[in-house]
């Protein structure tokens, strides 16, 4: 669905859920372990589309709303999925990252976080 264009927003996408599911906004919370304003946030459009939602939030939401992929998730959130990280990898990124210089090490900090930034606003 990430090459797809996005054909509803989150506070859609959650309306949807709590149709199919059942719920409100303080269940669909209790169940991914976040507040019931974050939520509520998502839905009136106050924060979803300014910070997106968080991995471990789509994940929860995926898990806990089967019938809904965090692909689906990222996409009504304006944003793509994140791609996976095997042990294996994380292993080889972190042996790379060790043989950086502590400046090195900073400069690709800031540049992951830039990075992180620009899939969480969607940019």
């Amino acid at each position: 669905m990430a090459d797809q264009e996005r054909t509803e927003d989150l506070a859609q996408l959650l309306a949807r859920l709590k149709s199919e599911y059942d719920v409100n906004e303080s269940e669909i919370a209790r169940r991914i372990g976040v507040g019931p304003s974050t939520v509520n946030s998502w839905t009136n459009r106050t924060r979803g589309s300014k910070r997106g939602v968080r991995r471990a939030n789509a994940e929860a939401l995926a898990r806990e709303f089967p019938k809904f992929t965090e692909d689906e998730i990222y996409a009504a959130a304006g944003r793509q999925t994140p791609g996976p990280l095997t042990p294996e990898a994380e292993a080889r990124i972190l042996e790379l990252y060790r043989g950086l210089t502590e400046e090195q090490q900073r400069a690709k900090e800031v540049e992951m976080r830039a990075l992180n930034e620009m899939n969480r606003t969607g940019q």
